[in-house]
């Protein structure tokens, strides 16, 4: 479903969160967020200064917000298996509703960023051979 109502800035947001949940963080371009959005171009840099980074980081705040009331919401049943039900059986009719092609926003973050993170190591180049002083690179 593509946002129409409200703000460009408040539309791009929504259709990032959404985007991340269905295609992660690495194919949710400044381009495909203004196609789902429908929001002029101009509005990227007006409303995103710092560009698509900051505007993944508002996607990812806001669908932890959304799962912070989800939590909380799920947290007012009288027990806690009645809690944990509700909490996942909403996780599992997004899915479903998706035809399961759209899943957590902050989990697929969260995935991209630990894969990245996990072979970032291995890719590098030392800062200091041995016996000899750091770069100022890797200052």
């Amino acid at each position: 479903m593509t946002p129409r109502k409200g703000g460009s800035r408040d539309r791009m947001v929504l259709s990032a969160a959404a985007l991340l949940g269905e295609f992660g963080a690495g194919a949710t371009s400044i381009d495909r967020v203004l196609a789902h959005s429908n929001a002029p171009r101009g509005s990227v840099y007006y409303h995103f200064p710092d560009g698509r980074a900051q505007l993944i980081d508002e996607a990812v705040a806001l669908a932890g917000d959304f799962i912070a009331g989800l939590i909380d919401a799920a947290t007012q049943a009288d027990d806690a298996l009645t809690a944990i039900d509700t909490f996942f059986g909403i996780g599992a009719q997004r899915l479903v509703d998706s035809d399961f092609r759209s899943g957590c926003p902050i989990v697929a973050v969260a995935v991209e960023a630990t894969t990245t993170l996990r072979s970032w190591p291995a890719r590098r180049r030392p800062c200091s051979p041995a016996g000899r002083r750091p770069s100022p690179a890797c200052s």
